[in-house]
């Protein structure tokens, strides 16, 4: 019996050292898989479909770093750029789905979106342009937002990549769609850099006057898009003031100073720092959803409008820009809806946007910077989110 035993015991035993051997090569394997994964652009077949009569695809644009941005010509989106950390590990940084018919379901999440005509809100859907109103949808609420139900971020683009790292995006947006004046053409140029950046040239004109303002709505996470909260990313923006909002965050028509509110980041400041203070503003967005005033006027030049750091990667993201603004986006109102890329959830605060434009409201408030387009003239305008490690 005793031998019996010890031989069942050497047995089990046997069985059991070799699960654990199994197991252990199936997690080093999953490991190896997850971190491969963190690195990988979606597949191509994934974005190849037929939607509204035109063709979908995803371009790969590649630089001599390795880094890679896939677009699709689905709203314009950015839906993957892969950045070195201070590792030198490549992480996918921008937040999306791994499928085109994942960005066609539901309401618009803006994921990685060209946003047109007009980025941000209009307030209750309504402007005027030498005594004609016009009237666009309520989308949000009592209010516009960037460029109605549709906007450019549901149409599909006509795309041609020019060169390995640069890819062209064009469209018309017809006279009266979504409400809006005019005959529109636009053109939007990525460009992926040898110096890690991704350049985006926006081009329009149109045949009769129209407001234009044009921006891209990636959801960034610099630690990488599985990581976690972005509360610990650290964000620096250049701005003295901000536009404050009402309760349906349409601006009120002034600016005020950021200094001794929680929204002074012209110093490195942990975006999560100070997003529970007792400020009506703060109650508003449900945290940071406001425009920074960079300047009065767009710029003759690029001028870096932010820098966000991840806390963990080390990555660093400059925002250059010639437009007077950037509206600032912590995230506030992602609830985990939606699956993205690598399985991840959409939830609370996991990304944030920096997107620059001309401020929110501007064709009703006659103190911000114009957003009128005449005919014969070009709206032209540069944003590049520049990519370092440290």
């Amino acid at each position: 019996m005793k031998i019996q035993l010890k031989t069942t015991w050497l047995y089990a035993a046997c069985l059991l050292a070799l699960g654990a051997c199994t197991n252990s090569s199936n997690q080093n394997k999953t490991t190896d898989m997850t971190d491969s994964t963190e690195a990988a652009i979606p597949a191509k077949e994934a974005f190849q479909s037929t939607i509204d009569g035109k063709k979908t695809d995803l371009f790969i644009l590649k630089n001599k770093n390795n880094v890679q941005a896939a677009i699709t010509n689905y709203g314009g989106r950015l839906v993957s750029l892969l950045i070195p950390d201070k590792n030198g590990k490549f992480l996918d940084v921008v937040a999306g789905f791994d499928n085109v018919d994942d960005y066609t379901k539901g309401p618009d999440t803006y994921f990685g979106a060209t946003i047109g005509r007009f980025g941000n809100r209009i307030a209750k859907g309504k402007f005027s342009i030498d005594g004609t109103e016009y009237t666009l949808a309520t989308n949000n609420g009592v209010n516009h937002l960037h460029g109605g139900p549709k906007g450019f971020s549901r149409v599909i683009w006509d795309a041609k990549q020019i060169a390995d790292n640069q890819l062209e995006l064009n469209y018309l947006s017809k006279d009266g769609e979504e409400g809006y004046p005019g005959n529109l053409t636009v053109k939007v140029t990525y460009t992926l850099t040898d110096d890690n950046e991704v350049k985006i040239d926006y081009l329009a004109t149109t045949d009769k006057k129209t407001v234009v303002n044009l921006t891209n709505h990636s959801f960034f996470n610099l630690n990488g898009i599985a990581s976690g909260s972005i509360n610990e990313h650290l964000l620096q923006i250049n701005a003295e003031e901000f536009t404050p909002v009402d309760s349906t965050l349409i601006p009120t028509g002034r600016n005020e100073k950021v200094e001794g509110t929680p929204f002074d980041f012209r110093k490195p400041t942990a975006i999560g720092s100070r997003i529970d203070a007792d400020h009506i503003q703060l109650k508003y967005g449900n945290g940071y959803d406001h425009n920074f005033v960079h300047a009065n006027k767009k710029s003759a030049n690029l001028e870096t409008l932010a820098i966000a750091t991840g806390d963990k990667s080390g990555i660093v993201m400059e925002v250059l820009s010639n437009e007077p603004g950037v509206q600032f986006y912590g995230g506030n109102f992602l609830e985990g809806a939606n699956t993205l890329k690598q399985g991840i959830k959409d939830d609370f605060r996991t990304s944030f946007c920096l997107e620059t434009q001309h401020f929110p409201d501007s064709p009703n408030q006659p103190s911000f910077p114009s957003t009128l387009l005449n005919p014969g003239d070009t709206y032209k305008t540069t944003t590049i989110y520049k990519f370092t490690a440290k």
